[in-house]
């Protein structure tokens, strides 16, 4: 496509998808950030420590990065909400160029080493907001992208998608994503619309700090070679920007990997790939049943 404008990355509020926000926004985009948080203050991490971000703050930080951050309080899991923002998007934008699925729902004990019956139910939610919010999101963007014939839809995946990684919810709601790039972009492939899954490695987030401080075993070492999400920002919007993005279509992408495709680094430093330690991402029989 022509150079992508206007984006839109659910769960923004901090984490991934306020990185996200960010890289996009480093390249001049004017960014849609939703989240649910309208004050800092009211979302816990791992022990209860309050997490800083929130919608407004990520918005501000676009703009001050050099785009233009436009928040919008929405909570993924209401539908209603969900379309509104799209309508809202139309009405001030006409158009959309990338949908980033980033929102999840991130369960007190995902890191904790419990096989997921002696984890509470609620874990299941990632598969409320983090799968059926994302097809939900992308059926509204598809509309949108398939009348223009542009975009892309990127979904935020990770190497859990195929490996063991927190324990079954979690794993379900990665290999889902995955999944939903490859068919979507069968549906898409006729109006020059793109989607793709990015697995990323493991990143520098508020969480993940916390997670260093709570498992130092698991997690401290990995810390000292994380990716800044906005790396992922910076990867959405090269595929978006390249007139052969559709070689890219349908497909699992490890972040690291795909990076070297547009010569980009993370301030310098090129992330390391993991396949060799947590495997390769799927491939997709070509079949279509209808």
């Amino acid at each position: 496509m022509a150079e992508p404008k206007i984006a839109l990355v659910t769960g923004a509020s901090r984490g991934a998808g306020k990185g996200i926000a960010l890289g996009l926004a480093e390249k001049g985009m004017t960014v849609y950030v939703t989240g649910r948080t309208k004050t800092v203050g009211t979302d816990k991490g791992w022990h209860g420590t309050v997490l800083p971000g929130s919608v407004a703050e990520t918005a501000q930080l676009c703009t001050e990065a050099g785009g233009k951050g436009i928040a919008v309080i929405c909570d993924s899991a209401d539908d209603a909400a969900v379309a509104k923002l799209f309508e809202q998007i139309m009405e001030e934008q006409g158009r959309l160029d990338i949908l980033v699925n980033n929102a999840t729902y991130i369960h007190h004990q995902l890191i904790e080493p419990k096989p997921f019956w002696e984890k509470e139910l609620a874990a299941q939610k990632i598969l409320d907001v983090g799968l059926r919010s994302a097809y939900v999101a992308s059926w509204h963007a598809a509309k949108i992208m398939a009348k223009q014939k542009s975009g892309l839809i990127a979904f935020g995946s990770s190497f859990g998608g195929t490996c063991y990684m927190h324990g079954a919810a979690y794993g379900a709601q990665k290999a889902g994503v995955d999944k939903f790039a490859h068919d979507m972009s069968v549906d898409l492939e006729d109006y020059n619309v793109q989607a793709v899954s990015i697995w990323m490695g493991p990143l520098k987030t508020e969480r993940a700090s916390e997670a260093a401080e709570v498992h130092p075993e698991q997690y401290e070492e990995l810390m000292k070679v994380a990716e800044r999400p906005q790396f992922t920002g910076h990867i959405i919007h090269a595929i978006a920007s390249d007139p052969k993005a559709q070689e890219l279509s349908g497909k699992v992408h490890i972040g690291a990997e795909i990076a070297k495709r547009y010569g980009l680094t993370d301030e310098g430093r090129e992330p390391p790939s993991y396949r060799e330690m947590l495997g390769d991402p799927p491939s997709f029989n070509p079949a279509k049943v209808y």
